[in-house]
């Protein structure tokens, strides 16, 4: 369900779960897991909290996508490979780990570089919960290019600051795709 909210809807949403006081959502819940030794606190106003807490909205709302295309990818597993480990006298763990994981291995390359690429276009929450506060403590790239071009008017800085963020994100995905290499499926 995260995933096909838009993010602008969560992000008011978890404003409101990141409300400061006791009334706060997450700071009654931690005030009750502490058995009442948790001191509310402004979870989007300290420096220290918010770019956490806005990490921690991202990861929830991500991993319904990432889940989706892990499980399309366990799916994919044929079940002899498993058949063949148990006549083996493979235990659980081992099939996990001789089966499972090197079957996924380009799943897992794929989530991980989707993942990374996603990770870097963070606006939205920055936007609607903090507007890169407090003291830029969750200010972007992003934010500061959709800033210097929108707020500033300044056009041409916001271009070349998008050029060089893909230039370093390229930079990255390349170096993540020589890292850890495909494996290629024989037909």
């Amino acid at each position: 369900m995260p995933v096909v909210f838009p993010m602008s809807l969560v992000a008011v949403i978890w404003t409101v779960i990141y409300a400061p006081g006791t009334n706060g959502m997450m700071n009654a819940f931690l005030d009750f897991v502490t058995f009442g030794l948790w001191a509310p606190r402004d979870f989007l106003r300290d420096p220290i909290f918010a770019l956490p807490s806005i990490m921690l909205l991202s990861l929830w709302q991500g991993v319904g996508f990432q889940m989706v295309i892990m499980l399309a990818g366990l799916q994919a597993i044929p079940s002899t490979l498993y058949e063949a480990a148990a006549i083996d006298g493979s235990n659980v763990w081992n099939q996990f780990r001789f089966v499972t994981l090197p079957q996924l291995r380009n799943t897992l390359i794929f989530v991980m570089l989707v993942t990374s690429i996603l990770s870097f276009r963070l606006f939205d929450q920055v936007q609607i919960m903090t507007q890169g506060g407090p003291n830029d403590a969750t200010t972007t790239v992003m934010y500061e290019v959709v800033k210097a071009a929108f707020e500033q008017q300044k056009m041409a800085k916001g271009a070349a600051m998008t050029v060089i963020f893909f230039i370093i994100v390229l930079a990255i995905t390349i170096a993540q795709r020589v890292w850890v290499k495909e494996e290629q499926v024989m037909d």
